[in-house]
C-alpha cells in the first residue's frame, strides 16, 4: 500500500498554491502542519481527487489516481474542513445515507454506522436530528462518515474543529488505532493533534514543504535554541514585542516566567530547555499573520530537495 504525490503544483492565475511537493506514503499517520493559507487544503484536494493538478500526478501503488476513477474513489475516506449535511436527517439516517453512497453492504450498513457512532462518542444520539447537534457533535459524525468503507486512505482536514480537549484526545486515540493498516494525512496547525500520534510530521508554508521527519528528529531543528527565563513582567511584555515567545505565566510577585525560541539567551539568567514540536513549530512559522496560529518574529528556515519538495 502506498500513495504516491510526484511534484504536485497548482496555480491559481500568477498564485502557487502547492509547489512540487512529493511525497511517499505508507501505512501510518502524516501530520500536515501550517498556518491558514499555506496550501494544506489544496493539497488534501488534489490527493482526494477533487481538484486537478496543474502539474504533477497522484499514483496509488503505481498506478495514477486520475485513470483509477471509481476504484480510487472506494478506498478513499475524506472528512473536508466543511463536510456537508441534511440537518432533517438523523444521524443514523446520515450515516445510512453515506454507506449507501460509498457501496457498503446493504446488510452491514446499519451495523457498522451503530458501532462507529459508538466509537466517537455519539451512542444514543443516532435517532437526534443532525441540525440539534452541536458543532462538535457534527465534527464527530464526520469523522465517524470518513470511516464508513473502511478505507485505506483516510484524509483528514483540520478534523478537530469544534471539538473540547476530551473529544480530542478520543478523537487521537481513534486516529491511532485506525492508522494501523491504512494510510492517514491529517492536516491541522494545531500542534498537539498530532505530537504524539503522527508517525511522521510534514509542515507546509506558502505551498512548499519546508520541513519532514519523524516528530523526534525535526525538534532537534530547534535543539539549543529553547531557553526559559524568569522576568519582570514588564520585560515579558517587552521580550513579547521582538522575540518569539511561545509561553508566559505570569506570577502574583510581578514577575513571569518565560518560555523563547532564540539563538542566544534572551536575557541574564535564561537556561536551555528541552524543544518541543510547538516550540519547532513557532520557529518555523513565526512571522506568519495567522490569527489561529502561535506568532513571532524570527524568519523560517527549511530545506528543498532536488526535483521537488519532499515529505
Amino acid at each position: 500500500m502506498e500513495l504516491t504525490l510526484d511534484r504536485l503544483t497548482r496555480e491559481y492565475g500568477p498564485k502557487i498554491a502547492v509547489d512540487r511537493v512529493s511525497a511517499r506514503l505508507t501505512p501510518g499517520v502524516y501530520g500536515l502542519l501550517g498556518a491558514n493559507g499555506a496550501g494544506k487544503t489544496t493539497l488534501m484536494r488534489m490527493v482526494c481527487g477533487i481538484l486537478r493538478p496543474t502539474s504533477g500526478e497522484v499514483r496509488y501503488d503505481g498506478r495514477p489516481v486520475a485513470q483509477m476513477g471509481d476504484a480510487y474513489r472506494a478506498l478513499l475516506g475524506y472528512l473536508p474542513q466543511d463536510f456537508g449535511y441534511y440537518p432533517e436527517f438523523t444521524a443514523l439516517d446520515f450515516m445510512e445515507y453515506m454507506a449507501a453512497l460509498k457501496g457498503v453492504d446493504r446488510r452491514l450498513a446499519r451495523e457498522r454506522s451503530l458501532a462507529l457512532l459508538e466509537e466517537v462518542g455519539l451512542a444514543g444520539e443516532e435517532r437526534r436530528r443532525v441540525r440539534t447537534f452541536s458543532g462538535g457533535m457534527r465534527q464527530r459524525l464526520g469523522i465517524a462518515q470518513a470511516v464508513l468503507n473502511e478505507p485505506e486512505v483516510l484524509v483528514l482536514d483540520e478534523p478537530t474543529a469544534g471539538l473540547d480537549p476530551k473529544e480530542r484526545v478520543r478523537f487521537r486515540n481513534l486516529i491511532a488505532s485506525l492508522a494501523k493498516d491504512r494510510i492517514v494525512l491529517l492536516s491541522t496547525h494545531i500542534v498537539s493533534d498530532v505530537e504524539y500520534i503522527a508517525d511522521k510530521i510534514v509542515m507546509m508554508r506558502a505551498g512548499q514543504v519546508v520541513l519532514e521527519g519523524a516528530p523526534g528528529e525535526i525538534v532537534s531543528a530547534v535543539e539549543g535554541r529553547v531557553w526559559e527565563a524568569r522576568v519582570s513582567a514588564a520585560e515579558a511584555d517587552a521580550l513579547s514585542t521582538r522575540l518569539t515567545v511561545g509561553n508566559v505565566h505570569y506570577l502574583e510577585s510581578g514577575e513571569a516566567l518565560v518560555r523563547i525560541v532564540a539563538e542566544e539567551p534572551p536575557v541574564a539568567g535564561a537556561r536551555r530547555a528541552e524543544p518541543t514540536l510547538e516550540d519547532l513549530y513557532l520557529h518555523v512559522f513565526a512571522d506568519e499573520r495567522d490569527d489561529d496560529a502561535p506568532r513571532g518574529r524570527v524568519r523560517a528556515r527549511g530545506r528543498h530537495a532536488k526535483g521537488g519538495h519532499h515529505a
